[in-house]
């Protein structure tokens, strides 16, 4: 069964555009079953580590039991409040047509208050039918931000760089959970196996690592219908044993459920009681998937499978594990899997529980002695448990990898689409062998699940309050709700974990500082590159050529047009750019029909193939020069399998014959032109008008905008001269000219940028893939232009 889903069960929920159909009970079930293997293979997988990491340090228990009841009520009203409260019912809400996560609340802040994070973004991006700017007037208080971020553009730098660093600490969390939960889940060997040396469960827990990031390649689809039955069997385990251990060892440890406990947990252990709560916070670690992973699933499914098994069961494990810590101080490193009962025990619970029941005394024998090896069960369930939670955060981390790509904020990168059945599932090769190298490292260098706690606490804990912060702006400006209600969000939300935070910065020297050296070294790539990338567009836009000057000089260049069709590719949505000129006063020749393609990213997570391209006239007909503008999400994948070329000549096509229908029209106004098609007969062309490229308007003739539907020319007089000739280049062959810019910083430029641009921007840019390796051009029909860009 796969474990996830097409975005469209995930676009049917609430938010969605009306008309679409609400997804079944049997759907929303399903899906709340497939969510198990991937949403909450992290956070069910925490009762291995949280009270091991909580008493690591020096804090110790005493007979009364004071210092066990007060970290379980801690755990206990933890998991309620951020993941219950905040996620459920809050953050889930303020999805981006399906979508969650960092990008999805930032790009709903950059489309309502107008930050634009991308180049390119133009007028006619707004008219997409996923850019969703419906909702109520804007308040005081969302115009007095949406102000503040327009004038200052210190604030827009700020935001980014938050947003930044939550996904940075995202892909941390890529490295310390795979470390972690494995070698959590292989320890518990030394409970049965005493004399097993430390470095043989490091061994065994680096093949394990290994094995997981070598089967990557292969995409989670191919596994993933055994995801959530382990899932559910590892939750309804810890589940069942947690209540053996309440009723086994101390019933009353239900009464560390009152909120009473936690502050007298503070009184009594004063500062260390304070420091342990870095350890407590690693009983949430994975919330954020369940907002990371909308798009693949509805939000009632989450909000079921959350709230009816994984809250229940995971209470039930800490209450029970905290029951039996009750009466086994010694055991406290060793806990959850001390905690497992063993022959005796099961035999006792049995008794206790068929005492009033007439049974054969050979069965109730017989029962009692299949559970003497229950540990091996659970220890296997334990380990593949880890192994599915590692699974989910690495995919996650190469599909928030790919939405930096696409968003300008990291280096171009291979991009594998490994299913074809559900949509968003990547793998990318140079992330995930970095990955691996990095957990192979801690695994070796750090050998001890406590150091490694401290660091991966450090990090949730940023990530879920960087959460918070977006969520506070996102009241405002997108709900446009009052300000108080977003400082009531922050203060309440935002004080629990500072709180946390504050106790995680103590333990930075002991194993903390890791998530911050490796966020720092990913933020300052994505930083670097988004930097380079937006000025040497400034360069583009402020070194634009006219192809009137171009056309003019060819008699003294001696420039002639030659048949086929050139396709130049180019990151300006408008003018002509200068590496064009560069190519023609070089070599004065290009082809009969020359077609400017600009592939960009847009700020919505999803283009619909409808939507995709626009189409334009640059200069004067008989210059036969089109622009092409495509457009894609920051979900969406760039690297198509479809006849790109084919369907583009279409849509030139389309907007030549449909040209002078669309002047006769009043500017500005919509309407839909039938196109005769022999296979297809009915088909409707929805055709927007009287839009302009101001800067494309290099003569006197208008630019318009095509949008819609494919389109087949067919044979006959309907065929203008233009669309002929269209069609006898397109025999002719195409040729792809490509830009290869190297970027260099002017001589008045200062050391710092000298440095960011010409050392590590150039290092970035020369061992990053290529546009050619990314578009997948045929490198027989490709033409590359040298130019240096001097920003």
């Amino acid at each position: 069964m796969s474990f996830a889903n097409p975005p469209s069960f995930a676009s049917e929920e609430g938010s969605t555009p009306a008309g679409r159909r609400r997804p079944s009970c049997k759907t929303v079930l399903t899906l709340a079953y497939q969510s198990l293997g991937v949403v909450y293979g992290d956070l069910s997988t925490s009762p291995l580590y949280v009270y091991k990491t909580t008493f690591s340090g020096k804090l110790s228990l005493h007979e009364d039991d004071e210092e066990v009841f007060g970290v379980l009520s801690f755990i206990f009203w933890t998991l309620t409040l951020i993941p219950l409260f905040k996620y459920i019912y809050f953050v889930l809400s303020a999805d981006d047509n399906g979508e969650g996560g960092p990008f999805a609340l930032y790009s709903l802040l950059c489309r309502h208050a107008k930050l634009c994070l991308l180049p390119n973004q133009q007028a006619a991006d707004e008219n997409l039918s996923t850019y969703n700017m419906e909702g109520a007037a804007d308040t005081w208080q969302s115009s007095m931000l949406k102000e503040l971020f327009k004038k200052h553009p210190r604030f827009r730098n700020g935001l980014l760089i938050v947003v930044l660093l939550g996904t940075c600490m995202t892909i941390g969390d890529g490295v310390l959970t795979p470390t972690i939960s494995v070698l959590s889940a292989v320890s518990g060997v030394g409970v049965k196996i005493t004399h097993l040396h430390e470095n043989y469960i490091v061994a065994i827990s680096c093949a394990i690592l290994v094995g997981l990031f070598s089967l990557q390649h292969h995409g989670t689809h191919r596994v993933g219908f055994l995801f959530a039955p382990i899932v559910t069997a590892w939750l309804l385990c810890i589940g069942v044993i947690g209540i053996y251990n309440i009723f086994r060892w101390n019933q009353s440890i239900i009464r560390a459920l009152s909120p009473l406990y936690m502050f007298r947990f503070l009184k009594s252990t004063g500062v260390e009681g304070w420091v342990s709560l870095g350890g407590v916070v690693l009983c949430i670690t994975g919330a954020e998937t369940m907002f990371a992973n909308l798009g693949h699933f509805s939000p009632l499914s989450i909000k079921m499978a959350f709230s009816f098994l994984v809250y229940p069961c995971l209470i039930l494990a800490y209450m029970g594990e905290a029951a039996f810590l009750s009466k086994h101080h010694e055991d406290i490193q060793r806990s959850f899997y001390k905690a497992i009962p063993g022959r005796i025990y099961c035999q006792w619970f049995i008794t206790y529980s068929f005492q009033h029941i007439r049974c054969c005394d050979i069965y109730l024998q017989k029962l009692s002695q299949c559970t003497e090896a229950i540990f091996w069960p659970v220890f296997i369930v334990a380990t593949l448990a880890a192994i599915v939670g590692s699974q989910a955060v690495i995919s996650a981390t190469f599909s928030i990898i790919s939405q930096c790509c696409s968003l300008s904020c990291f280096p171009r990168v291979k991009i594998v689409h490994t299913s074809n059945q559900i949509y968003g599932q990547v793998y990318i090769p140079e992330v995930n062998w970095i990955l691996m190298c990095l957990c192979l490292a801690v695994t070796i260098g750090l050998r001890n699940t406590n150091t490694i706690g401290h660091a991966y606490g450090f990090a949730v804990t940023i990530v879920i309050f960087v959460t918070t912060c977006l969520m506070s702006l996102v009241i405002i400006i997108a709900w446009k709700q009052k300000i108080m209600m977003a400082i009531a969000f922050l203060v309440f939300f935002g004080s629990i974990e500072l709180l946390y935070i504050s106790a995680s910065l103590i333990k930075i020297p002991e194993g903390g500082w890791i998530p911050i050296v490796l966020s720092m070294i990913f933020m300052s790539v994505m930083y670097i590159w988004n930097y380079g990338t937006l000025k040497k567009h400034e360069f583009d836009l402020e070194n634009k050529v006219s192809v009137n000057r171009i056309l003019d000089l060819g008699p003294t260049l001696g420039m002639v047009r030659v048949p086929g069709i050139g396709l130049v590719y180019a990151d300006l949505a408008t003018g002509v750019p200068a590496v064009f000129g560069h190519f023609a006063t070089n070599l004065p020749a290009f082809h009969q029909i020359l077609v400017f393609v600009c592939i960009k990213s847009v700020q919505v997570p999803f283009v619909s193939e409808g939507e995709r391209f626009l189409i334009g006239r640059i200069g004067p007909k008989e210059f036969h020069m089109f622009r092409c503008i495509v457009r894609y999400g920051y979900k969406d994948l760039q690297q198509d399998n479809y006849d790109f070329e084919n369907i583009l000549v279409c849509k030139i096509l389309a907007f030549v014959e449909m040209e002078d229908d669309l002047q006769t029209l009043n500017k500005g106004k919509a309407y839909e032109l039938r196109v005769s098609n022999p296979e297809c007969p009915d088909i409707f062309m929805p055709c927007v008008t009287g839009r302009k490229f101001e800067e494309d308007l290099l003569s006197s003739s208008d630019t318009y905008l095509v949008k819609g539907g494919d389109f087949r020319l067919m044979e006959g007089s309907f065929c203008k001269d233009e669309s002929l000739e269209i069609l006898k280049a397109k025999e002719s062959g195409m040729v792809y000219i490509l830009g290869r810019s190297y970027a260099k910083a002017k001589k008045s430029s200062s050391l710092i940028k000298k440095f960011v641009i010409d050392v590590i921007y150039a290092f970035l840019s020369k061992n990053c893939r290529g546009p050619d390796d990314l578009l997948k051009l045929p490198h027989s029909l490709l033409l590359e232009v040298g130019m240096v860009y001097y920003v």
